[in-house]
């Protein structure tokens, strides 16, 4: 599974429907695909940039993610490189399972996730759907702005298309780990644990990419959320990160 470059097409895009409103008032746009292909977990994905080019990101193959155990929110992960990113960003202070469950709640909200729309939704409004229970996360009112953040890196840099992050340029693994720490709320620990889940279960094997993730890229390691495929490698992962706790309040408790 391996992730190919964004592409321009040569059809010319149709003009863009009226923005339409969710449920907690975030407008979201409507979009016309430009190209003749559909979205689908197993084809070729087609959106319409900024720009109005048409960008297609075409994959192989999509993953196939286990990290929530709701195989709704887990398919989402699968499809929208941009719910996995804010999956990744809601990853701190609650359980991994909750983290990439929220892009779910989010999407559920507004009728869809999309970085454009996210980075423009009322920041109030934007709040308050995510405080909306069940919360999107534990504290809800500043990752709601945290998101906003990263969404908007994304569509100022990206073209509003997550996936460019790890494929325009070609990036190598020190390149890619530079662009993800580049991200609002993402330390040198957090984005190499992204890049580890980009490499060993999105596909996204930039060159070079394992000796950035550091620990967290080796094989047979069930150190973080990029080594998570099922129950019995969540409980490996777990545990993990239990010991590491009661190691650092020894170590704390020794100074």
């Amino acid at each position: 599974m391996h992730w190919r470059s964004t592409r321009s097409c040569s059809a010319k895009p149709t003009s863009r429907l009226p923005p339409t409103r969710s449920r907690n008032g975030c407008a979201k746009r409507r979009r016309r695909t430009c190209c003749p292909t559909t979205r689908s977990r197993r084809s070729t994905s087609s959106v319409q940039g900024s720009s109005g080019r048409c960008l297609v990101t075409r994959l192989t193959a999509v993953p196939d993610l286990h990290l929530t155990g709701d195989p709704a929110a887990d398919a989402l992960l699968s499809d929208n490189p941009f719910a996995l990113l804010i999956g990744m960003t809601l990853d701190q202070q609650v359980t991994m399972e909750s983290a990439f469950a929220g892009p779910k709640k989010i999407a559920d909200r507004m009728g869809g996730l999309d970085a454009h729309d996210v980075a423009a939704c009322d920041p109030e409004k934007f709040t308050a759907l995510c405080s909306e229970k069940p919360a999107v996360h534990r504290f809800p009112g500043s990752m709601a702005t945290r998101i906003q953040a990263v969404a908007q890196i994304v569509a100022d840099r990206y073209d509003g298309d997550a996936a460019n992050l790890w494929t325009v340029g070609n990036p190598d693994g020190a390149e890619l780990l530079k662009r993800i720490k580049a991200l609002p709320g993402f330390g040198e620990q957090k984005s190499k644990i992204f890049l580890a889940l980009l490499g060993k279960q999105y596909g996204v094997t930039a060159p070079g990419w394992r000796a950035a993730a550091g620990d967290y890229g080796a094989d047979g390691t069930f150190m973080s959320v990029a080594d998570v495929v099922d129950a019995d490698s969540l409980e490996r992962v777990r545990s993990h990160k239990k010991q590491m706790k009661a190691n650092a309040k020894v170590g704390a408790n020794q100074q």
